[in-house]
């Protein structure tokens, strides 16, 4: 798709210059802090991203120092954001970047887009933000901008939508000031052409907008069905004996893997405490040992972006340490030292009342 040229680089460019968040990356952006700041508002918005990033650059200022990190001390750093398989591949990249191009990222898009956990987007930010090279980026906030200018009702969550709109995204790139463009469209959509109460009145490419003149600017743009949420159901044992606290290690392939919870015990459907403590998965890891009931949390809910899962906390207190269990992952830690390890946001949450 060729486009012509406008003065749409000029319009964002001198609107960038008035209206753009003063961000710590955007002072000296380093291939490091690109990266590590595009990884993290990949996962949120940007002043609860903006607390992570000065916390990862203040612990470890180089790519050299996150790769000497342990995958525990990262996952910790990273506790709250989610996804927990893009801080493992963040650590995991940084592995790479020293031993591949001795810390210091290359200034390759295909190389790049080689290293673990990095996409054509992060690949594309990297490149045009701290080397300057021709690579549009495509985020949420463009798509989002593109759709309402040229009035596109093509999915941007299919593989048609998102070629269209990366090879747009292209034709558009200010080829001189990639980076400088790129930060502009994606403020632009973030501040200006917002997704819910966008300042069309006011924009300064209203006369372009197509979306605008034909009263589309709320369909725009458009998403195909979510896939169908599954619910789960878990029943947290929390077993404290004296001062000290059980604890499960999680050993399996799922998105909390080396993370740390409580014993649990899974079910289709809502279980009463009842029914969880005569289920044959709790008497397999009491052995009938002697508990009282302490407390029952109250429900909680939380949403992941293809599960909805519903939690229960047991509190049990024991007279006796529980008997040799089968897993290896639990065991017996000082409750004291609970804040010492990385856990998923449902048990933070839980913690955290």
């Amino acid at each position: 798709m060729i486009v012509e040229p406008n003065p749409m680089h000029i319009i964002l460019a001198n609107w960038y210059a008035q209206n753009r968040r003063d961000l710590p990356w955007r002072h000296h952006p380093s291939h490091y802090q690109v990266w590590i700041s595009e990884v993290i508002l990949h996962q949120t918005r940007v002043i609860q991203g903006l607390e992570y990033y000065q916390r990862f650059v203040g612990k470890w200022p180089s790519v050299a120092e996150l790769a000497s990190a342990s995958e525990e001390e990262v996952l910790k750093m990273w506790q709250g954001l989610g996804y927990y398989s893009r801080a493992r591949n963040l650590h995991h990249c940084a592995k790479q970047v020293v031993e591949q191009y001795g810390g210091m990222f290359p200034a390759d898009f295909e190389k790049l887009r080689q290293l673990r956990g990095i996409g054509d987007y992060t690949a594309s930010a990297i490149a045009s933000i701290a080397f300057n090279l021709p690579h549009a980026v495509v985020d949420g906030n463009v798509y989002r901008v593109l759709a309402r200018l040229f009035d596109i009702d093509t999915p941007i969550n299919n593989n048609k939508g998102q070629k269209q709109f990366a090879q747009l995204a292209d034709a558009l790139l200010d080829r001189k000031q990639p980076g400088l463009y790129n930060q502009a469209l994606m403020e632009f959509g973030a501040l200006h052409c917002t997704p819910q109460k966008p300042n069309c009145l006011l924009c300064p490419l209203q006369s372009q907008c197509l979306a605008f003149g034909r009263q589309t600017v709320m369909q725009r743009p458009v998403k195909t069905a979510k896939t169908k949420i599954e619910t789960r159901y878990l029943n947290y044992l929390v077993f404290k004996y004296e001062d000290n606290i059980y604890l499960r290690k999680r050993s399996d392939k799922g998105i909390w893997r080396n993370l740390y919870d409580f014993p649990c015990i899974e079910s289709e459907k809502n279980m009463s405490v009842e029914e969880v403590l005569s289920s044959k998965e709790f008497t397999q890891i009491t052995g009938n040992k002697p508990f009282t009931i302490s407390n029952t949390s109250h429900v909680f809910t939380h949403k992941l972006t293809h599960r909805t899962l519903i939690a229960q906390f047991i509190e049990i207190k024991l007279s006796q340490e529980l008997p040799p269990i089968e897993t290896k992952d639990i065991f017996l830690s000082p409750e004291k030292d609970l804040g010492h390890y990385p856990i998923p946001r449902l048990i933070d949450l839980y913690l955290n009342t």
